[in-house]
């Protein structure tokens, strides 16, 4: 039981540090602390969190200990107790420094009672996880151009008490679906543990909250609230760039997630070593865990979001309307969806089928088309004007040696230039799916031992590119 002769030793002490702070600065930094006992010159205080301990040492600690020694005397000796888990055992670690050798940080167990399982007093109020429940893993494609990324966050949401990827740092460049990634592990999480205390927001909103909280004076909710997350979910860390006091209170957040088994997973549009206008610290410990690159999407995983799309959408549209899209809008997920939009927009005002021509003229208004598209058509009449023929005759039932050969030619370069699926090419030129392999697999055995049908093949890709 705290005496009242330590209380009231206690409130002189206060007295002498107010009057050296403003009323703001005392009341968020020394009002929550309480005394529990004074024994041999050794002052034991109660403060809210280990950051409580930083803050105060890396900002007030002349006014601190001159108060102290006023009050208690030159010889006291000061020892920080702060709650943590449970299940971690009490140290107390030396604060190193001739100014800060008078205290000590001993942390304790957040809650006596809380070892007892039928103990209801410490349980949390759930949150609002933030997520967007579209983004699942049910609805994210997969390539080899994200391959990678894709198989962590399945693990990390399959077993989400195994912390071998914390933390996680997903980076790519815009719209290449960082976002959709990270809140298909939340969604997962709280599928399979609906009490699990998940959190998505950006960095940016980060930021916002934190200033309010200073404003405000709360910052000590502001840090316990987030130390009580247990997947946090941060998108667009590099928008933390030059936002020093915010980067510092994160460094502690992610200090006691990190120790207490909490899982971080953050996103950038840079790997760690290229984001600049963060702490040295803190770039640090974004290597602790698991780092890995959302590369752009690639041909496989760009035909798939569209054809997903389309499906979800209840729309049938030509494979080669989906292939000219493909093809051309290669930068981010983001684009094609927008795309794929636009597409229905203006089929809807316009009363009218998408097509290729509606494509086109879509897609023209949002990325640079190229120059000359590689299309079957395109592709049938180099080849016809390379071997001196009528490009309809590609397409007709002819079974003339020379415009077998060059009908041959003309599969094996929509498949392996144009990226079109064998079944397309068969549709356009009236063949079944086995004719269109038996046709590809021909001409390669021919590229292997005919020199100067080789040399013709490069020279009509030369005009293709």
């Amino acid at each position: 039981m705290i005496s009242d002769q330590l209380i009231s030793a206690w409130n002189r002490c206060l007295d002498v540090i107010g009057s050296g702070l403003s009323a703001e600065q005392f009341n968020a930094w020394f009002k929550p602390i309480t005394p529990v006992g004074y024994d041999h010159d050794t002052l034991r205080v109660m403060v809210p969190s280990e950051y409580f301990c930083e803050m105060i040492e890396g900002n007030y600690l002349m006014v601190f200990k001159s108060a102290l020694r006023e009050v208690f005397g030159s010889n006291v000796k000061l020892i920080y107790e702060f709650p943590r888990v449970a299940s971690d055992d009490a140290t107390v670690t030396a604060i190193p420094s001739d100014d800060s050798a008078l205290a000590v940080r001993e942390q304790l167990r957040s809650h006596p009672g809380s070892n007892n399982p039928f103990d209801n007093s410490n349980i949390i109020e759930d949150i609002d996880p933030q997520l967007n429940f579209k983004y699942t893993f049910e609805n994210y494609c997969g390539s080899e151009s994200n391959k990678l990324p894709l198989a962590v966050a399945r693990a990390i949401a399959a077993r989400p008490e195994d912390k071998t990827y914390n933390p996680l740092f997903i980076f790519g460049s815009t719209g290449v679906g960082k976002t959709h990634l990270i809140q298909a592990v939340g969604i997962k999480i709280k599928e399979q543990n609906p009490h699990a205390r998940v959190l998505y927001l950006t960095a940016r909103i980060f930021e916002h909250q934190f200033t309010t909280a200073r404003l405000q004076n709360k910052i000590p909710d502001f840090i316990n609230f987030y130390q009580s997350i247990d997947v946090l979910l941060l998108d667009d860390i590099h928008e933390l760039a030059g936002k020093v006091a915010t980067q510092n209170t994160f460094f502690h957040i992610f200090n006691h997630l990190h120790q207490h088994q909490r899982q971080l997973i953050m996103t950038s549009d840079s790997r760690p070593s290229e984001l600049e206008g963060l702490v040295p610290r803190l770039l640090s410990r974004f290597k602790w865990g698991m780092t890995v690159e959302l590369a752009k999407p690639d041909y496989k995983l760009r035909r798939e979001v569209l054809e997903m799309r389309a499906a979800q959408d209840g729309i049938v549209i030509d494979t080669e309307v989906l292939d000219f899209i493909a093809q051309n809008v290669t930068e981010s997920i983001r684009d094609l969806e927008g795309i794929m939009v636009s597409l229905l927009g203006h089929a809807a005002i316009l009363d009218s089928d998408i097509n290729m021509e509606l494509a086109r003229s879509v897609i023209s208004n949002t990325v640079k088309l190229n120059e000359r598209q590689v299309t079957l058509d395109y592709i049938a009449q180099v080849i016809a004007d390379y071997y001196n023929l009528d490009p309809d005759l590609l397409f007709a039932k002819s079974r003339k040696r020379e415009i077998s050969d060059a009908r041959q030619l003309l599969m094996y370069m929509a498949k392996n230039v144009a990226k079109m699926s064998s079944t397309t090419i068969g549709l356009r030129l009236s063949r079944d799916h086995s004719t269109v392999l038996h046709a590809i697999k021909q001409v390669e055995q021919r590229l292997a031992t005919d020199h100067a049908f080789a040399n013709d093949v490069d020279q009509i890709n030369a005009q293709l590119k």
